[in-house]
């Protein structure tokens, strides 16, 4: 577990660098550069971490990379749309109407359901190639991981503003 912690501080470092303080307008490039950044470094560490905290048989790696592969994909195509409101978030900043900030924060709330349904989706895959205390303790440090990530992300963004 103390693996897990070092790696923790350090995803937080390498994402705590780029952090702002809140500004009353976002600049799209920049966002996109920050998520860049983050994302690259979060994939980056974020297969170490987990084989790092998790030990894994050479049958059970063999069996459960694959699956975690497939799982990334899909949780990587709910964060590609939450990076889509955010972006719509950050062009109609300024000029958004009660009606776009209800259609966003629709939009947000939607991901965040398809996101808990993939996390369902596969929990009987991994249990069926990994015991249950791994299976539970992959998916704690996953939630974690994306949690960070979450985190980072919405620290960057004003709030509406009235």
């Amino acid at each position: 577990m103390k693996v897990f912690v070092s790696g923790l501080v350090m995803v937080l470092a390498l994402t705590a660098a780029g952090n702002t303080v809140l500004a009353q307008t976002i600049n799209t490039a920049e966002i996109d550069k920050e998520v860049a950044l983050m994302r690259g470094d979060l994939r980056a560490n974020k297969k170490k971490l987990i084989s790092l905290n998790i030990p894994l048989t050479e049958t059970e790696a063999a069996k459960f990379w694959p699956v975690y592969d497939q799982y990334v994909a899909e949780m990587t195509k709910h964060y590609d749309n939450f990076y889509g409101v955010i972006k719509d978030y950050a062009n109609n900043q300024t000029t958004m109407t009660d009606g776009q900030a209800t259609s966003l924060i629709k939009r947000w709330a939607d991901i965040q359901v398809q996101q808990a349904q993939t996390r369902q989706k596969y929990i009987p895959r991994v249990e069926k190639v990994l015991p249950g205390k791994k299976a539970a303790l992959f998916f704690q440090i996953d939630r974690r991981l994306y949690a960070l990530m979450d985190m980072q992300v919405t620290t960057q963004i004003p709030l509406v503003t009235q």
